[in-house]
């Protein structure tokens, strides 16, 4: 039987039943199996990636295992990684974001999905931000 403190710890740990490392692992497949096939980020993916796949999407379910389960398991530099990324135009922060919604959609249930959309958005704004933030403009409300 568990006690209250492991209930509440466990409930901390997974915000819903629903995101599990699994379904991380199936929103993030089928994510970039998406953004592969995309006109527009396709290429800026590819360019970088076509040997690296394996091993980008690893890192990837890491750092979203560590965002919505806090397992703090990601090591990384997020910004500069974008921000090196030339070809990078504000538009394209939108077009991740509705790709990335459309696939949580099809791989969560509702509840889960506000958490995980939110999170999305913060961390969208925060590489926006970084790169073309401006003491004089917004991110964009996605």
């Amino acid at each position: 039987m568990w006690s209250d403190e492991a209930m509440n710890m466990e409930a901390h740990k997974f915000p819903s039943p629903d995101i599990t490392p699994q379904s991380i692992s199936i929103l993030v497949d089928e994510f970039y199996a998406a953004v592969r096939e995309h006109e527009q980020l396709g290429p800026i993916f590819e360019t970088r990636l076509h040997d690296k796949w394996p091993h980008h999407l690893d890192k990837l379910k890491s750092f979203w295992r560590s965002v919505l389960l806090t397992t703090g398991e990601y090591y990384g530099r997020p910004v500069p990684a974008h921000n090196g990324i030339a070809e990078l135009k504000e538009g394209d922060f939108a077009l991740w974001i509705g790709l990335f919604d459309e696939t949580i959609d099809r791989v969560f249930e509702p509840y889960p999905r506000i958490i995980i959309k939110e999170k999305a958005r913060r961390i969208a704004r925060s590489l926006w931000l970084a790169r073309f933030g401006t003491p004089f403009n917004q991110p964009p409300d996605w």
